[in-house]
């Protein structure tokens, strides 16, 4: 079955405009648990716009699913997540200023670079994902900088879902094909939301992880959070 991680950076972001501590992060954290996310997912920006350092310390403790963080491997990013040790962490190619991830890792330009900083997860016992554009080379050139698993971007084919769903999916499938190929997990995230999650997961083989935020915290505003994560988690078994 394919695990739900929600990512609660927008619950930041809301406290955050405002200062102080409403909503409360940590809380957030933990009520998605009790309200069945198999998962929580941070990716703290050098900025700290939304998710700080110190709610990624905070939340080590009081995450008892799995803990996955994600970000650029700046040297500042690598000694939090190895003084931390989540169970994941997804690297991404993020500038320090993009709004949001925007794009996979060339893991043939980037492949020694990765290969270093993988190692060093590793070697904490940590699993590490990449973060992947649906692209075969790409997946295949991945698998040879040691990382357990690939996250696949999904914007692409949540932008073209709403036209042609079985055109949309196509180079996810090849690229979702070439990762079992090369032994890799897989996990995708970005821009799935209640109507194009259940048709993903049930094209995509060895699905094992998808990570969702934004779409699944705009949509606890109208339908509330417990309710929310349990329509989420159904798209997956659907």
């Amino acid at each position: 079955m394919t695990r739900l991680s929600v990512n609660i950076n927008k619950i930041a972001t809301l406290r955050n405009a405002r200062g102080g501590n409403i909503p409360d992060v940590l809380k957030a954290a933990v009520d998605c648990q009790r309200f069945g996310a198999e998962g929580i997912t941070v990716h703290p920006r050098p900025d700290e716009r939304h998710i700080r350092y110190q709610d990624v310390r905070d939340l080590r403790p009081l995450v008892n699913t799995e803990f996955n963080i994600e970000g650029y491997p700046s040297e500042s990013f690598i000694q939090l997540v190895l003084s931390v040790l989540p169970e994941q962490v997804t690297l991404v190619p993020d500038a320090h200023d993009a709004i949001t991830s925007n794009a996979g890792w060339n893991t043939v330009r980037y492949h020694q670079f990765l290969r270093e900083v993988v190692a060093r997860f590793k070697e904490k016992g940590i699993r590490v994902s990449l973060f992947v554009d649906a692209n075969p080379e790409m997946v295949r050139f991945a698998s040879k900088t040691g990382t357990d698993r690939i996250e696949l971007y999904t914007e692409p084919y949540a932008q073209q879902y709403p036209a042609n769903p079985e055109e949309a999916i196509i180079s996810f499938r090849e690229a979702a094909e070439a990762a079992v190929e090369s032994h890799l997990g897989i996990n995708a995230g970005h821009d799935l939301n209640l109507e194009n999650l259940a048709f993903f997961a049930k094209q995509i083989p060895n699905l094992l992880e998808v990570s969702i935020g934004h779409a699944l915290i705009a949509d606890a505003l109208y339908l509330g959070l417990e309710n929310t994560i349990q329509m989420y988690r159904r798209q997956l078994v659907m």
